[in-house]
């Protein structure tokens, strides 16, 4: 046991937890009186209770019944959770996190150097929305800096990971000052709301942040850090183990509310579904639509409202016709219909013998190859410039479609427009999958945790294949899966850019081109289909030159947040459900 904790905090270790008189009376063993005034902090997004400030749990129980609208308390530190619910069995649950710390005697600075972001404290207006946007991204609530506590009143600090090149928000991170807080005899402090941006190629974002708080509180002179994570968070779980923190045998109690639902009810049919028939399931509930889930494995649910029934499979709907879909399916189709309708398209043509295939090459120079009917980005080769190649990707694409296009290559950027109901909702410009050299790991060991990050950020959908696209990028780099990047170069692995082969997403909705939102517009209204996601080649989101190059029907709704994609959806099917919005 360390030297530097107190009586209490030796006993808590052991699993000696008090209740609130004993525990009154161990503070002031400690050389701390009992608390004249309970304390309630408020973080911008809901109030943090320090349980053992309150007299009793009568006090701390109605507290928590004070919730506002729309925010999420905690009161953690509670030394008789069940005293406490049988206060308002009804009202309030035990959170089911575990509570970890760190002594800072066990600490160990890390080992190797991370490069590419700083760490600073949030202070301006635009920190507060970059902030946000990760945690909406993160679905979590976002913050509120005008509700948040005073530091010189003991409210907590926030602190931010921003990427040296981009100047992007890529993490984010609170910690609490429990000696300024609470005056905490034991000199503690916590960790809060830790987010990394699920699109981040940047290794070790949430380590360092981790790291900054411990060595922050350190300078100030506290003992310990703690920490409430999900019971069953194991990424987060290994990177605390690693870091030398341990079970604490204490506890939180949160009251019953919408946002809290699934901590209290526990997992429904909805839990397996993926993130994007989740999106809408979540908004569904949000406005009290039934929903019955049909299969989870493949994304399909029944929504019921108001005497409507709609069958979804994620953003597919009932509303979609047979037709629609098979123009969007078979890519020869959708290039016609749009074609017809007077947007630009890139030209295409089966493959044919080795001569047609030629003869094609040497009219666009570079091609596209991909199947007829595909999805995800599988069996897509792009930029290619010889016959040897092109036949190299037809074999590959024909494991997917025994039907497999040739279409001319427009270089420029890949910009997926959703449209709901005829109307612009987002619009992202989709990068292929990076990896970022640290002068010591292969290419082959940065895309695999590469993948892992993005795997864990996307529910298992997203993660780069090593395959024949990804190898033929290196190689036409000069490099291959053995060879290692020197500290800080960013490389491309792939040159398509679809999220499920490990691409990310830079949100334009709000500086796209009118051209470009008008062209995505009638490309709907020409296939007749209420929600599409369009993949347009362009030079840049805010300039007009483009060409459309795919149709889907089944857009990743969750893909784009924080537009509002998913109350768009529920708008189209069940417009009068908006007043419960």
């Amino acid at each position: 046991m360390k030297a530097h904790a107190s009586a209490y905090g030796q006993r808590l270790l052991r699993g000696q937890t008090p209740s609130y008189e004993r525990l009154q009376a161990r503070l002031a063993e400690d050389g701390s009186e009992p608390h004249d005034q309970p304390r309630a902090l408020h973080c911008g997004w809901g109030r943090l209770l320090i349980g053992h400030t309150y007299p009793n749990p009568a006090h701390l129980a109605e507290a928590l019944q004070q919730e506002a609208p729309g925010e999420r308390d905690i009161a953690l530190y509670v030394a008789a959770p069940q005293v406490l619910l049988a206060q308002a069995p009804h009202q309030l649950f035990l959170d089911p996190s575990d509570t970890l710390r760190l002594w800072f005697s066990d600490y160990r600075p890390a080992q190797r150097v991370f490069r590419g972001f700083r760490i600073r404290r949030a202070q301006a207006e635009a920190d507060w929305q970059a902030i946000n946007t990760l945690y909406q991204a993160r679905g979590m609530l976002p913050v509120n800096p005008e509700l948040v506590t005073p530091r010189h009143l003991g409210g907590p600090v926030y602190w931010l990971a921003e990427d040296e090149d981009t100047g992007a928000v890529i993490g984010s991170v609170m910690g609490l000052n429990h000696s300024k807080a609470f005056d905490d005899p034991e000199h503690g402090s916590s960790l809060w709301c830790l987010a990394v941006d699920p699109q981040c190629s940047r290794p070790g974002v949430g380590e360092v942040l981790v790291r900054h708080l411990v060595e922050h509180f350190m300078s100030r002179g506290l003992a310990y850090l703690d920490l409430s994570v999900l019971h069953d968070n194991r990424q987060a779980k290994r990177l605390y183990t690693k870091l030398g923190f341990r079970n604490l045998p204490t506890f939180a109690v949160k009251r019953k509310n919408g946002i809290n639902q699934p901590l209290f009810l526990g997992p429904g049919p909805e839990a397996g579904l993926n993130p994007y028939a989740r999106i809408i399931v979540d908004e569904a509930y949000r406005r009290g639509i039934d929903v019955q889930v049909d299969d989870a494995s493949a994304g399909l649910f029944t929504l019921s409202f108001g005497g409507r029934r709609v069958r979804c499979r994620e953003s597919l709907s009932d509303l979609t016709t047979a037709v629609s879909m098979t123009l969007c399916q078979d890519k020869s189709l959708t290039q016609k219909v749009l074609q017809a309708a007077g947007l630009l398209v890139p030209a295409q043509q089966l493959v044919g013998n080795a001569d047609d295939n030629l003869s094609f090459l040497e009219e666009h120079e570079a091609v596209v190859v991909k199947p007829l009917d595909g999805e995800q980005g599988q069996g897509v080769a792009v930029n290619l410039t010889t016959l040897e190649a092109i036949n190299q990707a037809i074999e590959q694409a024909r494991r997917f479609d025994s039907r497999v296009l040739l279409e001319s290559f427009h270089a420029g950027f890949d910009l997926r427009i959703v449209v709901i109901n005829y109307e612009v909702v987002a619009a992202a410009i989709r990068h292929p999958a990076q990896v970022i050299g640290d002068g010591s790991h292969t290419i082959k060991a940065l895309i695999e945790a590469q993948s892992r990050r993005r795997q864990a950020a996307t529910g298992g959908e997203s993660r780069i294949p090593m395959d024949d696209e990804t190898q033929r990028t290196l190689q036409d780099a000069g490099l291959d899966y053995d060879s290692v990047l020197p500290a800080g170069q960013l490389l491309a692995v792939r040159r398509t850019a679809n999220l499920h082969t490990g691409g990310t997403l830079e949100d334009v909705t709000e500086r796209l081109h009118p051209v470009l939102a008008d062209a995505a517009i009638r490309a709907a209204r020409s296939l007749d289909i209420p929600v599409v996601g369009l993949d347009l080649m362009v030079k840049a989101a805010d300039q007009p030159d483009y060409v459309i190059i795919e149709a889907n029907e089944r857009a990743g709704l969750a893909n784009h947040e924080p537009q509002p994609t998913a109350e768009r959806f529920v708008d189209l099917l069940f417009p009068h459900s908006r007043q419960m919005a």
